[in-house]
Formats: structure tokens, sequence, C-alpha cells
């Protein structure tokens, strides 16, 4: 006589899907009693009044509408006070520095920005609250500082 082919792990695995789509089913059929039917269209809907509020009720159409005149809008970009120089140096006071790790971080005077310094980047060794003058890059990962001395 030859052996089942059916193992009992394919066994269990039928018996879980059987008993899967079971629960749907029955699923299926308690949202079908329930009543909760999907809703219609026009409760989906969604309007926005002339504040910019959304609301359920559609606009009346009989109200009076108040004129504005486009050339009162202003559509623009603020000014900036002052354009910083990229090449000018910087000044600012050392809030911390690692010297076992190599690296530390400059508070510019001008902005208060923290700005990443590394000791390849020092022309003289520096302490923490030392004021000091460098020269700020951009990098993939931020403000770097570069040409850092003491002051």
């Amino acid at each position: 006589m030859a052996k089942s082919q059916e193992t009992y792990s394919k066994k269990e695995k039928t018996k879980k899907r059987l008993q899967k789509r079971r629960e749907k089913e029955q699923q299926r059929e308690e949202r079908r009693l329930a009543g909760n039917a999907p809703t219609a269209f026009e409760d989906m809907i969604a309007y926005v009044d002339e504040h910019g509020n959304i609301t359920s009720t559609p606009p009346d159409p009989n109200r009076k509408k108040e004129k504005i005149n486009a050339a009162d809008i202003d559509v623009s970009v603020p000014k900036t006070s002052e354009v910083e120089d990229p090449t000018a140096p910087r000044t600012g006071k050392v809030t911390f520095f690692n010297h076992e790790k190599g690296f530390g971080f400059i508070e510019d005077n001008a902005n208060q920005h923290r700005i990443f310094v590394h000791v390849n980047q020092l022309t003289e060794t520096i302490n923490e609250n030392d004021q000091v003058s460098f020269f700020a890059v951009d990098t993939p990962k931020g403000k770097q500082a570069e040409s850092v001395k003491k002051i």
C-alpha cells in the first residue's frame, strides 16, 4: 500500500485556510446584518466656506459676495534684512570640544547656531569657552567650521 502524500503540515495549512475563509464569510454576514452599508456620496461631500473652514452645508448662492481687489493681495517673499558674506570670517565661542574623539561645536556669535568643528580643521588647539574665528562651509550634513583659530 502506498503512503498518503498529504503530510501533517499540509493538513494543518489547509485547516487554517478554511478556518480563515469561514471567519471572513461570518464577518461579512455580520456587517450585512448590522446595516453598516456604505454611506451615500452626498454624505461624504465637504464644502469650504469663504473663510476657508470645512462645512457639511453647501454655500448659499443668494448670499451677497464680498468684492476683493486682486492688487491688494501681497504675494511675495519678505526681504531679508542683511545677507551674510560667506567668504567673511565668523567669530564664535567653543561650547563643546572632546580632545579624545577630535570634534566639537562652536556657537556662532552672529546667529547663535551650533557649528560642527573637527580637529583636522584647527590651526591651533582650542578648549571649551574659547573665543575663535572660523569660516563656515556647507557640507551634506550641515555647516562645518574650517580654519579655526583662537582670537
